[in-house]
């Protein structure tokens, strides 16, 4: 037998284990993805079982606080003590606040519970990007963008379905258990099929900036989730939290300049691509949930759809975000070429918030369909590009916080976008129902629901509907002027050669990088 077939036939064995470490690495994904989604549909349910309207949002907080604030820990645990083990834990943490979140007989305690199952997640999606990224070099990676995209579209179209499904058939408690089957076969997938090689650091881990930054990121995302609505922007409260956010990130940076393992690596941010790639992860992140928060609110006002409907209508972006990306993956595979593509996304992206800028309250569904469908092909080419940009801009030994950091950027880039649309849409609103004659009560986003719009008058719903379309277009053109910036940014990456990326010769042909024999 020649050289080339022993290398191939030693090779295929490990190619299916890679296969089988993936399948369990995207159902660990679509569990953090999925599960906000679920709750959602299910938060009035619970409301009425456990009481406590007033803290309602904080289900939804607790669980992005600790999301947010775990993620860059999680990555940084794993590039010290490696991967495997780190990310078996944030499955277990991710279950074990899922069960108590199930059990919970208080308001009080479901969010205790949201926020040690955020701990989980914020180590579920970066500790499968990081472990692909060991796995699969970034020339091959490509093929993988689109099982990522397919998990996001199932997700986010699934989401809701599945959630009223569950709540009006088994009870909204099984939003939470249904997360333990699904879990543990990622679990079992991930411990039998991965083998990597162990770690064990002699450093220590960077508690004071892992402080620092996790009270930083809380100020500043609560600020964004407070200000306008809880509280007014000047208010002392959140003057305060504003004040409190930029003096411990400003401690945070000092910190990390002389911490021996720093959470967060500063001199991963001296790689110009590095830097740049954050920027326009950050801004698709405030772009993509601004928009993904207003669409559905415009279709089941304006366009009279239903709230399963409304799921279903998002499908042109989602399935043209699926397909883009499939194709920009398979390019970047065969060519190793990829900076076209956050230029092509960043582009899509305005032109596409500028279409559904002109929405009205005349637009088709088949005219807000294509114009979804823009923004959709948009995110394809630009969401994992940014991703396989991060982690090939950093050394192989940092690729956990590279991974944690583009993660970080797009979730915090989500929560700033949300709030901020959410003060500019409400202001909006508000506005056009005074210019309209109508009535300033009501107005604020979370009483603009289908039935309490029914019961209006002929004239007040028709107010209603121009200042909703007036709101979401708003939204959508500021949108568009914040991704100018995104387009702009992207035309600054430099291409550099993708890790993996020369050309193969027969005797190390299909051979993977990293997927180790040793145990």
């Amino acid at each position: 037998m020649s050289q080339a077939a022993t290398s191939q036939s030693k090779a295929e064995p490990r190619q299916r284990s890679v296969r089988v470490v993936m399948v369990g690495l995207m159902i660990a994904m679509m569990l953090a993805m999925l599960d906000n989604m679920i709750i959602g549909t299910a938060m009035p349910t619970i409301v009425g079982e456990l009481g406590g309207l007033s803290h309602l949002a904080w289900v939804v907080t607790a669980y992005t606080l600790a999301t947010a604030c775990s993620t860059p820990i999680w990555g940084k645990l794993g590039d010290m003590y490696g991967r495997k083990g780190i990310f078996l834990t944030s499955i277990v943490l991710f279950l074990a606040g899922s069960a108590l979140s199930g059990a919970s007989q208080s308001m009080d305690q479901l969010i205790t519970f949201r926020a040690i199952q955020g701990l989980g997640a914020g180590g579920l999606m970066v500790g499968a990007m990081a472990i692909m990224a060991e796995l699969v070099p970034p020339r091959e990676r490509g093929k993988y963008q689109g099982l990522i995209a397919g998990v996001m579209a199932i997700a986010m179209i699934g989401g809701p379905l599945v959630g009223g499904s569950i709540t009006d058939n088994w009870g909204w408690r099984w939003s939470f258990y249904i997360n333990l089957p699904i879990g543990v076969v990622a679990l079992v997938m991930v411990t039998l099929v991965l083998h990597l090689p162990k770690k064990r650091s002699e450093g220590r881990i960077d508690y004071l900036g892992a402080v620092l930054l996790t009270t930083a990121i809380t100020s500043l995302v609560l600020l964004t989730t407070w200000g306008g609505t809880q509280y007014a922007w000047g208010s002392a409260e959140i003057l305060g939290l504003l004040v409190l956010g930029l003096a411990t990130l400003a401690a945070f940076l000092y910190v990390e300049t002389r911490a021996a393992e720093p959470v967060l690596p500063l001199h991963i941010f001296r790689s110009a691509n590095f830097s740049l790639i954050s920027l326009v992860g950050f801004l698709v992140g405030f772009t993509m949930f601004g928009a993904l928060t207003f669409l559905p609110l415009y279709q089941q006002t304006v366009q009279g759809a239903s709230a399963t409907n409304s799921g279903l209508l998002l499908l042109p972006m989602l399935m043209a975000m699926m397909v883009v990306s499939v194709i920009a993956g398979r390019v970047t595979t065969a060519t190793g070429r990829y900076k076209i593509f956050p230029i092509l996304g960043g582009a899509l992206i305005t032109v596409g918030l500028w279409l559904l800028s002109t929405m009205d309250v005349n637009t088709s569904r088949f005219a807000s369909g294509v114009f979804m469908a823009v923004l959709g092909a948009g995110m394809g080419f630009i969401m994992q590009i940014t991703m396989l940009i991060s982690q090939n801009s950093v050394e192989m030994k940092d690729i956990g916080v590279g991974s944690s950091s583009a993660t970080l950027f797009r979730t915090i880039g989500g929560s700033f976008g949300v709030s901020l649309f959410g003060a500019l849409f409400n202001h909006k609103v508000s506005q056009a129902m005074d210019a309209a004659g109508g009535s300033s009560a009501g107005t604020d986003s979370t009483q603009l629901s289908p039935a309490a719009i029914a019961q209006l008058p002929a004239a007040a719903k028709d107010a209603y509907f121009h200042a909703i379309a007036s709101g979401t277009h708003t939204v959508f053109l500021w949108g568009a002027v914040v991704s100018v910036v995104g387009f702009v940014a992207a035309l600054f990456v430099t291409e550099t050669p993708l890790r993996g990326s020369a050309p193969k010769s027969p005797s190390t042909e299909d051979q993977p990088p990293l997927l180790a024999d040793a145990h």
